[in-house]
């Protein structure tokens, strides 16, 4: 784990890398399974990582395999690749400052650290993002709880870019609508660093993240924009409500982004 110490007299950031051993958990908790009979809990699982980071492969692996055994079960996963890595050796292609400033908005609202590879849930419980144990505990609780708001995520390519609507249901909410565009599968070969010389696999990229205000009815379209690189085939939409004081995620969706061909 990769341990970021925070002044409180100013903004730099002052890394402070230590190593850890993580005692594994596959022997007893590849057999549990992702406990959950409700179709009406959710998880959003939102991991802080880079290519920069030796212990975060692991991470990334872990949450990939949690995501294939979840199947149809709403399980939503986000990797952020953070921008603080970058000049210790490698720059990470996928990194942005704004999933930086996302990891520290969330040090700000619970978190006693800040540090790779890092797990939040739900907006309100965090973790190290390999320990299997926590996250499919973690996933047990979340999806067997029952969420008073649900939201549901359309997704339109046009020339100037997606056009989204969202429409929730349920009991009113107050907050604002996250979205994420995310590619879901992409391989790098990384050439300095700690990860010098190997070949990462990355699943659930996020390469851009959005906030609106909800519309008065609880509805309502907004844009973003179109990546030159954007597939349809290989990408997705996952939007989630999130109280911006305090950071738990009330509802979440994912869509497939459609052509206008597609439907007419």
């Amino acid at each position: 784990m990769k341990m970021i110490k925070i002044s409180a007299m100013c903004a730099a950031i002052v890394l402070t890398l230590t190593s850890a051993v993580y005692v594994s958990r596959q022997n007893s908790t590849n057999s549990k399974a992702l406990n959950s009979d409700s179709s009406e809990g959710f998880a959003v699982l939102e991991l802080f990582t880079s290519e920069g980071c030796s212990s975060c492969p692991p991470a990334e692996e872990l949450l990939e395999r949690v995501q294939r055994e979840a199947g149809d079960k709403p399980v939503y996963i986000l990797a952020y690749h953070v921008d603080y890595w970058n000049r210790l050796g490698w720059k990470d292609i996928f990194s942005k400052p704004d999933f930086s400033k996302r990891q520290y908005w969330y040090h700000n609202k619970f978190t006693s650290q800040v540090y790779t590879p890092q797990l939040i849930v739900n907006g309100s419980q965090e973790f190290v993002g390999s320990d299997e144990g926590a996250i499919r505990n973690s996933l047990s609780t979340a999806l067997n709880q029952k969420a008073s708001t649900a939201l549901n995520l359309k997704a339109l390519q046009k020339p100037q870019g997606i056009n989204i609507h969202y429409q929730l249901a349920g009991q009113p909410t107050q907050g604002q609508l996250v979205v994420a565009l995310v590619q879901k599968h992409a391989v790098n070969k990384v050439r300095a660093g700690e990860n010098e010389g190997r070949t990462l696999s990355h699943a659930q990229l996020v390469r851009q993240l959005h906030a609106f205000s909800l519309g008065p009815q609880g509805q309502g379209d907004e844009t973003i924009a179109l990546p030159k690189e954007f597939d349809s085939q290989n990408w997705e939409l996952i939007g989630f409500i999130q109280n911006a004081d305090t950071g738990e995620i009330l509802a979440a969706a994912k869509a497939s982004v459609s052509s206008p061909s597609a439907i007419l």
